[in-house]
């Protein structure tokens, strides 16, 4: 059984008289969203189509930490916004002008990425909510027990703590109303009122009721927020899932303080992208946004990615060869026959739809070879993949074209090939007289067997010029047949398969490169 439809099947047997399941996720907009943080709300968006599949109607909420404070300016943003370390990201300017704040710019950015996944959940924003007063009652009542709270995550803690430091505690961030940072010192609690003094020498006495600067710090503001969006299921990063982490903190208050128990909640492992051993972060601008990716990758093929492992195995995003890798996986198993795949892929591939049925478009594999030989003409990769027998719109082509093209120039450069405007001599010369007449067989094939459209045929009639009984050798003298090809035609030991080549070149050209007197 799918990971998903495990959650989904648990959920619906712990609440069997639940009408509407609510299922979480969030982010502080600190910078670009990254795909680490997609898996956050990917996971709950399995949950939630597993949970309509098995007919349970479900609310899918996603809440905009924009109420946090700033705390660090990513690379991406100018470091004069340095001066705004410690207001709310909801609050300060967007750092390219084209937003009405820094918060709204990340969170555009990323809900437009969403609505390419068909991912639409209710986005709530957490500066408006606060602004509005929404949760004025559950900051009281936190504040009334912050002693309570206090020995709650003193109890998670290895270090010294005292009845002083306890006194002294207060579970919220006030942010100044004169520069409003949350540099504040609070003084007292009293009769619902708050008193504290900035360090920009500004204080106030304000009451708790009617405040709009108050925000409860994060292992209190969550279970707050389970509870009063009646939260049932949840994930989190593993820093969140240790034995001391947030998770565990935050439902042994929302048990003790909110008297709410805390929703289910699945673990969520790291990614990384290949080749890097960091952990990407928004906030410090080290990420590959889920945008980036689909410059590269259909939703669909991403979407699987994350569909196909446990929700708790970390896993890496390649963006060099295991682009093609990815594809081809993907374009293999959905033409799979159904009863052929196992249960778990076949669940995948459904949570991962976007459109219903598989979009017909050529191979991604095809595309990317023929792409750099045609100088990256569309209408020209359309006409090379009719000569193999694929017929496509110039529509169907194009979307395939735009993402192979920004992932060969951007990506994986070595692969943009392109085709000798000249013999190559030089090459030719050093070559073993048997290999001489291999090339002059293959120029042969090209020349008088023009009738030869099945590609499979050509294949055996090209195997033919270096056969040899000897399996191992056989073997041996194939790939060294295709290489001196591919080094005489593009000055590269790989490229595309012989066939694509062919059609893609041109036979006259590829004669016009491979003629040599013997």
């Amino acid at each position: 059984m799918h990971w998903a439809f495990r959650i989904a099947e648990e959920l619906i047997r712990k609440h069997p008289d639940r009408e509407t399941f609510v299922c979480a996720s969030g982010i502080s907009p600190s910078g670009s969203v990254h795909i680490g943080n997609f898996r956050e709300v990917v996971t709950t968006y399995f949950v939630v189509r597993a949970l309509q599949h098995l007919g349970k109607k479900t609310r899918f909420i996603f809440s905009w930490d924009d109420f946090d404070r700033f705390r660090k300016v990513p690379k991406i943003v100018d470091s004069t916004f340095e001066q705004y370390i410690g207001m709310p990201y909801s609050e300060i300017p967007c750092p390219f002008g084209c937003h009405s704040s820094y918060a709204e710019h990340f969170e555009k950015e990323f809900e437009q990425s969403l609505r390419e996944f068909g991912i639409v959940p209710d986005f709530i924003y957490q500066s408006k909510e606060y602004g509005a007063r929404r949760y004025q009652a559950q900051i009281l009542h936190a504040l009334q027990n912050r002693k309570q709270i206090y020995d709650i995550l003193m109890n998670f803690k290895t270090s010294e703590h005292s009845m002083e430091e306890r006194e002294r505690f207060y579970p919220v961030n006030v942010y100044c109303e004169v520069c409003r940072k949350d540099t504040v010192h609070i003084h007292r609690f009293q009769d619902e009122r708050l008193s504290y003094t900035c360090s920009c020498g500004h204080s106030n006495s304000i009451e708790v009721a009617l405040a709009t600067n108050i925000k409860l710090n994060w292992k209190v503001d969550w279970p707050m927020r389970w509870q009063t969006e009646d939260v049932v299921f949840e994930p989190g990063g593993r820093d969140h899932s240790s034995a001391t982490g947030s998770f565990n903190v935050s439902k042994e208050i929302a048990s003790h303080i909110f008297n709410f128990q805390a929703p289910e909640y699945e673990p969520y492992d790291f990614i990384s992208i290949k080749g890097s051993g960091e952990k990407m972060s928004s906030s410090s601008g080290n990420n590959i946004t889920p945008g980036e990716l689909l410059k590269i990758y259909t939703p669909e093929v991403i979407l699987f990615m994350f569909a196909k492992y446990q929700q708790n195995a970390p896993f890496h995003i390649g963006l060099d060869d295991d682009v093609i890798r990815n594809y081809t996986e993907y374009e293999r198993f959905g033409q799979a026959n159904q009863g052929q795949l196992k249960e778990e892929i076949s669940t995948a591939l459904e949570l991962s739809s976007v459109t219903s049925g598989l979009r017909r478009v050529p191979k991604f594999s095809h595309v990317a070879s023929i792409l750099p030989l045609v100088n990256f003409d569309t209408s020209l990769v359309r006409e090379v993949l009719e000569r193999t027998g694929e017929a496509y719109t110039l529509k169907e082509v194009a979307g395939v074209c735009e993402r192979a093209e920004y992932w060969l120039k951007n990506w994986c450069s070595e692969k943009v090939l392109k085709v000798n405007e000249e013999t190559n001599r030089e090459y030719f010369g050093i070559l073993q007289d048997q290999e001489k007449k291999w090339i002059e067989g293959f120029v042969q094939l090209l020349r008088f067997k023009a009738d030869l459209q099945d590609d499979e045929e050509l294949m055996r009639s090209v195997y033919d010029i270096c056969h040899v009984d000897d399996p191992k050798l056989k073997k041996s003298n194939q790939k060294r047949l295709f290489s001196m090809i591919y080094q005489l035609v593009l000055n590269s030991n790989s490229g595309p398969r012989i066939p694509l080549l062919i059609h893609s070149v041109g036979r006259e050209r590829l004669i016009a490169l491979l003629d040599y007197p013997v």
